[in-house]
């Protein structure tokens, strides 16, 4: 793994992770492991840290920590070990009747039960966050429940709506228009402002999801 640190504005920088060959599991996992390092490690003046596929942003009070010395911070902290990556477990109750599971079964050469089972048995990541508040990304090890997008996006997603969109899973916290393969659906609440934090899956969590009767 390679980071390449640059400028971001005067008020921020950007990290850029290099896992060359890694596939997509791994290269969170060692965005992750940076992201952990950073935020344990975090000195006054970084307001916030932002993972994404492939970077972290670190937002900074340059009049408390000036980006030279954030720079200097970010290169000497190692990333830790993809082993530490779980913080947290959460567990989501899900009715697997989507409207495209029997879409998602055919582009896989699967049956829709086998969809289930891949997907309900997977160890699943949030690698991060985005699109809308309380929505995550979320990673396994394995392509085997790897599907496109639709070729038309829904005008409007249930809330609640469990879909899958290339390498990634996710739950619309909201309903909001959308172009993934919808296989479920669930009732927690992925995004509450009263919440400490209010966001249900954070970088770093592991979510599991548990079939349940529709």
């Amino acid at each position: 793994m390679t980071l390449r640190v640059l400028g971001y504005g005067d008020r921020a920088l950007l990290i850029e992770v290099d896992a060359a060959g890694a596939d997509a599991g791994a290269g969170s996992d060692a965005v992750l492991g940076m992201f952990r390092a950073l935020d344990r490690t975090r000195p006054p003046g970084v307001v916030d840290l932002v993972p994404a596929a492939r970077t972290i942003a670190v937002l900074l009070d340059p009049r408390v920590l000036p980006p030279a010395a954030a720079r200097a911070w970010i290169e000497r902290t190692a990333p830790e070990p993809p082993a530490a990556a779980a913080d947290e477990l959460v567990e989501l109750a899900v009715r697997y009747d989507g409207d495209d599971l029997a879409e998602v079964a055919a582009l896989l050469g699967i049956t829709p039960r086998e969809v289930v089972e891949r997907h309900t048995a997977s160890r699943w990541r949030v690698a991060f966050g985005g699109f809308a508040p309380g929505f995550a990304y979320l990673v396994t090890d394995h392509d085997g429940l790897r599907v496109p997008r639709r070729a038309t996006p829904r005008t409007a997603v249930p809330a609640g709506s469990v879909g899958l969109a290339g390498e990634f899973s996710g739950v619309y916290p909201r309903s909001s228009p959308g172009g993934w393969q919808l296989i479920g659906r669930t009732d927690a609440a992925l995004w509450d402002v009263r919440a400490d934090p209010p966001a249900l899956l954070r970088p770093g969590v592991e979510v599991r999801f548990v079939e349940v009767a529709p």
